[in-house]
């Protein structure tokens, strides 16, 4: 059986301008499909990453250097969960940011940040990103 990894994200936007994605979430993804039982923890400012609908352009450097991919993260997420990795993020966090769940995409679910420590202990590994 695979080991149960819970993959922390408390730091947004971490190498997005270069990226047409979050690394983190990439890796997730990506260690999913080879097999690893993989979920998400949105912490902090990456409780963002859930907003549903946004609109992301990409940024312009002088003339010549222009993001023509910006990253889409409320996507990325939808996609993780679409290949069975749960999504689920700090209540108190997205309160702090004022987010609604309601503007939060379909799927995502919230825990509490006195829960968080009963959380990790459900799983083999937690990774803090």
């Amino acid at each position: 059986m695979a080991q149960r990894i819970l993959s922390v994200v408390g730091t947004a936007y971490r190498g997005t301008v270069e990226e047409q994605d979050d690394t983190i979430l990439w890796l997730t993804h990506m260690l999913k499909t080879a097999g690893l039982d993989m979920t998400v923890l949105l912490r902090s400012s990456a409780v963002n990453y859930a907003v549903r609908g946004q609109a992301v352009t990409g940024p312009r450097f002088g003339d010549t250097a222009v993001v023509e991919h910006p990253p889409a993260l409320d996507g990325d997420l939808a996609g993780l969960m679409d290949h069975g990795v749960p999504v689920l993020y700090v209540e108190e966090d997205a309160r702090w940011l004022g987010l609604p769940a309601d503007r939060l995409i379909d799927g995502v679910e919230g825990v509490s940040l006195q829960d968080f420590a009963g959380l990790c202990g459900g799983f083999d590994q937690v990774w803090h990103w």
